[in-house]
């Protein structure tokens, strides 16, 4: 076996730690002035968003503790150690994204067909102190969220709610210039909407990852090819490729050869995938089982 390791900084894991925590403790604040503005003026969007903001909040912890996970060494009860708790985080605040969006929709429809007189002075104010905050998180999270996954996640949790502020905002100016209560509900509705479409890619995505799918970026057919061409290669197959975190692709294979290789041949060779497959797919384990004349099937992908 053999394979390549990249290693990332302590100093950005730290970072990303501090900024989770900022954005939590903003988050919180949020959601308690919006529950109790929503209360005293009667807004369905500022419930929603409020709802919304604690979904956040849970969502940030989530995330802030599949970080400081991420950083426990492997052991011999957990050789992997903590790799995929990232991983994991994204796939429940995805999740929560969508539940989030369906629980708000539901609300919307009831309002639609009762609209209720609000108190927009509050409805506005709330709204915009929402935007500074989460905005400011969004700005915290933006670069982190660009290469992990479950940043990425918790990114999306606050742009959406900047978003949904700003929604809520335009609805506090129209009900208090044109009275029109209705548009309360139809904002929250469109918060829903874009809650599901945020959140399902994210959810997919994650759950690909969980699934132990290929990446979408590797063709398999492309690097048995590739390896196919390498003397005295005769036969690749077995091969599986997953990701086990946002850091690391592994490759699984069995390789038939034409002769009886030395050792220090193989290892030659095994140097040339491994240099071939990290800078063609990114894949930086490589895991290959060597063969030769031997009675196996010699399919590409076997299901085991």
């Amino acid at each position: 076996m053999g394979h390549h390791h990249h290693g990332h900084s302590h100093t950005h894991d730290d970072l990303k730690g501090r900024n989770l925590l900022i954005s939590i403790l903003l988050n919180i604040a949020i959601t308690i002035s919006q529950v109790i503005g929503g209360i005293i003026s009667g807004s369905l969007a500022l419930l929603s968003d409020a709802l919304h903001n604690f979904s956040d909040v849970l969502s940030l912890i989530i995330s802030y503790i599949a970080t400081l996970l991420g950083k426990r060494k492997a052991s011999s009860h957990k050789t992997f150690g903590y790799k995929r708790a990232e991983i994991m985080a994204a796939f429940v605040n995805a999740a929560t994204l969508v539940v989030v969006a369906v629980i708000l929709m539901i609300e919307a429809v009831e309002r639609l067909l009762e609209p209720q007189e609000i108190e927009s002075n509050l409805v506005i104010w709330l709204s915009l102190i929402g935007i500074a905050a989460n905005g400011f998180s969004v700005l915290l999270l933006k670069k982190n969220s660009e290469e992990n996954m479950n940043m990425k996640s918790a990114y999306l949790h606050l742009l959406t709610d900047m978003m949904a502020s700003v929604a809520v905002l335009i609805g506090g100016l129209l009900m208090k210039f044109f009275q029109l209560y209705w548009v309360d509900a139809l904002l929250t509705m469109a918060i829903g909407v874009y809650l599901i479409y945020m959140g399902y890619d994210l959810l997919k995505e994650s759950t690909k990852v969980l699934m132990l799918f290929t990446p979408k970026s590797i063709v398999v057919k492309e690097i048995v090819e590739s390896i196919c061409t390498i003397e005295p290669v005769k036969n690749v197959h077995h091969v599986h490729i997953w990701q086990l975190n946002e850091e690391e692709i592994h490759l699984e294979a069995h390789i038939d050869f034409k002769e009886d290789i030395k050792l220090s041949e193989f290892d030659a060779i095994l140097e040339q995938i491994e240099e071939h497959v990290y800078h063609k797919h990114g894949i930086n384990h490589v895991n290959i089982q060597p063969e030769f004349d031997k009675c196996d099937s010699k399919n590409v992908i076997v299901q085991d």
